[in-house]
């Protein structure tokens, strides 16, 4: 399974939220290109980076924070955050991004982040934020009545690669992941399913990775230090060693 540090941006600098409340936030540097550094010498390779100002206001605010993190770091980057037309899409891949993550506009528009999901492949994913098993979007402030788990079979079905499911309540709160649903959602065969949200302990990434997921996130674990990166990373990897054994 592969394992997704995280940096969170906003106003050019790292933090995380609780809860994804923007009134409950920390901040953890004012360097994002050094925190991913950091995370690459500690043996990550892959990268998760949102744009909080982006997904609150629809615009790329943080555009050449993430560029820099991009052309620095030297790992697998993927992006989201206020990504609404095609022309923010081939902006972070141009600039190197491998992954950009669509969300409100896959919600609002669905025609539109289909065509996106067809054009681009695995180049697009689709970040579904859950709040009580119901979709949340514009930086979840808003909680539609879409159900998460329709959401992404419908994504499923409709030919997309990968889905980034977020446990909104879990986000951030050091509570540990919502397994159950990962369960779940592990059963849609033929979808990439990277685990977001409360991912604190190495047992737990242990199980994300034995029920067959590809991906998890760590963050604010990681920035308290109630995770190692490094004993995460091991643990995805036997997971996965676990699973075929």
């Amino acid at each position: 399974m592969k394992l997704f540090p995280a940096i969170d941006l906003r106003g050019g600098r790292v933090v995380r939220l609780t809860e994804g409340d923007y009134d409950r936030m920390t901040v953890y540097g004012d360097d994002p290109a050094a925190t991913a550094d950091g995370f690459r010498g500690a043996g990550a390779e892959c990268l998760h980076v949102v744009d909080l100002d982006g997904a609150l206001e629809g615009d790329a605010v943080n555009f050449s924070v993430v560029e820099k993190i991009v052309n620095e770091c030297g790992l697998f980057v993927e992006v989201g955050g206020g990504i609404r037309s095609e022309e923010r899409i081939e902006r972070y891949l141009a600039v190197g991004a491998k992954r950009v993550i669509i969300g409100t506009i896959a919600v609002e528009k669905p025609d539109f982040a289909l065509k996106m999901i067809k054009k681009y492949g695995e180049a697009v994913a689709v970040g579904v934020d859950a709040r009580d098993g119901k979709v949340a979007i514009h930086g979840w402030k808003t909680v539609t009545d879409k159900d998460a788990f329709e959401f992404c079979e419908f994504l499923r079905d409709a030919g997309a690669d990968c889905v980034i499911y977020t446990d909104i309540s879990r986000d951030g709160t050091l509570s540990g992941a919502n397994l159950s649903a990962y369960e779940r959602l592990a059963r849609l065969d033929g979808l990439k399913v990277i685990a977001s949200g409360g991912v604190t302990r190495t047992e737990e990434i242990r199980s994300l990775a034995a029920m067959g997921l590809y991906g998890a996130i760590v963050g604010k674990a990681v920035y308290t230090g109630a995770l190692d990166l490094r004993e995460a990373l091991t643990a995805a990897k036997e997971g996965i060693c676990s699973q075929n054994a």
